[in-house]
């Protein structure tokens, strides 16, 4: 399928440089950066819907984990300590 875009010229001079830059043509650049922004967007529609299911299931069954044993978990993780994984129970 063709496609026409009207590319700024300030837009179209800094994807002609970069092109250079990489050894590639503007053409493959375009492509790619689509490309790139498309997978990205398609990543967080997805992570947008499993976050919907998993609020919906959580509302359902009432279970969950506080937010400070979230984080406190983490905050230990990242510190390098070993923590024990919080487990959802049904919260209050």
């Amino acid at each position: 399928m063709a496609v026409s875009l009207r590319v700024p010229d300030q837009t179209k001079r800094r994807i002609a440089k970069l092109a250079r830059a990489r050894a590639t043509t503007p053409h493959a650049l375009m492509l790619e950066a689509i490309g790139e922004k498309l997978e990205a967007e398609e990543a967080r529609e997805a992570f947008i819907a499993e976050a919907k299911r998993r609020l919906a299931r959580m509302k359902k069954t009432g279970a969950g984990i506080p937010a400070s044993e979230v984080f406190g978990y983490l905050e230990a993780r990242a510190r390098g300590e070993s923590a024990i994984r919080p487990k959802s129970r049904k919260l209050a």
